[in-house]
């Protein structure tokens, strides 16, 4: 089978066209006689005359008649098309996909939605909660959520949440029969709920921080979980200690259903950045998400 080239063919749809090879060659930015040969090229190719020339005017032969109407609304389709991305670089709209943990959502994210939403009616928000730190452009995503320490540097990034802070936290029916923690290392005499991260081979240890004193504490856990909202659940169930961030269990707190220790020990930390690819053409959706963000810092 031959086969022509897209360029040829697109010339040979603007001379049917224009039936000028003077005002084609100006619309495509290519000499007349550039022009001509190209035809010549494409004429040799399929091995018939598509075109009827003059000194001042052209025509289409049968066969380029013929060719013209077969290959006409393929190219009509390709130029309705690419006008069609006008739209996405212009007007927000199509979707945005998301990927945070559940806990940035439910706090960050979430409260923002509705507002965001009513602006661009036209966007869907896709959003998967994940507690895994992934790659966002390998895994479809547009944008991710996470803490400030965790984003890659090739990334933009944008805070969406203050400062945070830790907190310690169990049940009071736990602390009757437990004595409260007065140092982090108290906790190694307590049921303390684990939190490993989705595909690691390692617990995650309790950050303290106290004036000019460090410490990552390996706690002994006899449960084990990778989400934060359970371990919440856990500790309101009196299942032992549990670390979260102080604006998830605040309610609790203030409540009386958990009380927080080793307050001091707890210090504050670079809070959740919403981040995307630098290197990228960004869609209007895209654009106005980190815009309404933005316009909030």
């Amino acid at each position: 089978m031959t086969k022509a080239n897209f360029d040829e063919l697109w010339a040979f749809v603007v001379i049917a066209g224009e039936k000028s090879f003077r005002r084609s060659a100006a619309k495509l930015n290519v000499t007349p006689s550039s022009l001509s040969h190209s035809m010549k090229a494409l004429e040799t190719r399929l091995g018939v005359r598509l075109l009827n020339r003059s000194t001042r005017s052209v025509s289409l032969t049968e066969a380029g008649s013929h060719l013209l109407n077969k290959i006409s609304p393929a190219y009509n389709d390709i130029i309705s098309g690419i006008e069609s991305l006008n739209d996405f670089r212009t007007s927000p709209q199509g979707i945005v996909k998301i990927n945070a943990p559940r806990s940035a959502l439910t706090l960050f994210f979430l409260p923002h939605l509705k507002a965001l939403s009513e602006l661009y009616p036209n966007i869907t928000f896709e959003i998967t909660a994940n507690e895994e730190f992934i790659d966002i452009i390998h895994n479809g995503f547009d944008v991710g959520i996470r803490l400030g320490e965790s984003i890659q540097e090739d990334m933009k990034a944008i805070p969406i949440s203050k400062n945070l802070k830790l907190a310690i936290v169990a049940s009071p029916a736990y602390f009757i029969k437990y004595p409260k923690p007065v140092s982090p290392k108290d906790l190694l005499d307590h049921n303390c709920i684990g939190w490993r991260q989705i595909n690691s081979q390692t617990l995650y240890n309790w950050p303290f921080e106290k004036g000019n004193k460090k410490l990552n504490l390996a706690v002994k856990s006899t449960l084990i979980l990778d989400d934060a909202d359970l371990m919440i659940r856990a500790a309101l169930d009196g299942l032992g200690v549990a670390f979260s961030l102080e604006e998830q269990v605040l309610p609790y707190i203030q409540s009386g259903q958990l009380e927080s220790v080793l307050d001091d020990w707890c210090g504050s930390f670079a809070g959740f950045y919403l981040y995307y690819p630098s290197h990228r053409n960004h869609s209007a959706a895209l654009k106005a998400v980190i815009d309404y963000f933005i316009k909030r810092i």
